[in-house]
């Protein structure tokens, strides 16, 4: 990849240095889920990548520093273990969704969420505190459909009509195109834009730590 463009910011007292790359792997924060870390390296040089955003239809990518030479072809490579770990929590939301959906009922909306290396966050409606014993239910069904080992499908830029004639889950307040990426795990099915495991089994098992 090359550096199109770069920017000089200072925010916090600290300065630091946004670029947008020709071409790049890093996923940009979007849909709950954090932006990509990783490197950009050219045999002279190495910039770490501490975050990527989406700014007016550029991924812009956050470093440190700049290289010595802005003109250089630099090889960019992504973090893959937090990379790994954030596709595994992501694919555990929306395998939690439709645990959700059947466990409470019909009604149950996602309102947020977030999703990193480290933990999910799901955000959503429901008009009364979840029992312990749902919670049990809401973590057996995901648990199942990990071990079940179901294979990620990808439908990449169908009609927006197609998925949801297929029961595509779509976020409330989401704006969506004429076409649109629908993400299935057997009975899951929800439109998304973000990374994803292979197969259920990569997430390797579920918990619910609190709910409040």
């Amino acid at each position: 990849t090359k550096i199109l463009k770069y920017r000089k910011v200072n925010a916090k007292g600290k300065e630091n240095y946004q670029l947008v790359l020709d071409t790049t792997p890093f996923y940009a924060e979007s849909g709950g889920q954090v932006g990509d870390t990783g490197s950009l390296s050219n045999g002279t040089s190495i910039l770490q990548i501490t975050d990527t955003k989406k700014e007016n239809g550029l991924i812009v990518h956050f470093t440190d520093e700049l290289p010595e030479d802005l003109t250089a072809t630099f090889t960019a490579q992504v973090a893959s273990e937090k990379r790994a770990d954030t596709a595994a929590n992501h694919s555990a939301t929306h395998l939690l969704h439709a645990a959700l959906k059947l466990v409470l009922g019909n009604h149950v909306n996602q309102k947020g969420s977030l999703v990193n290396d480290e933990y999910l966050r799901f955000d959503f409606s429901h008009f009364q505190k979840v029992t312990d014993e749902e919670i049990r239910k809401v973590e057996h069904f995901v648990n199942t459909r990990i071990s079940a080992q179901l294979q990620l499908v990808e439908h990449r830029s169908i009609p927006i009509q197609q998925a949801m004639t297929a029961g595509a889950m779509a976020l409330f307040g989401e704006k969506y195109g004429d076409n649109v990426r629908m993400i299935e795990f057997g009975d899951s099915k929800e439109l998304c834009g973000g990374i994803h495991v292979k197969n259920t089994g990569e997430i390797w098992h579920f918990k619910i730590l609190s709910e409040g």
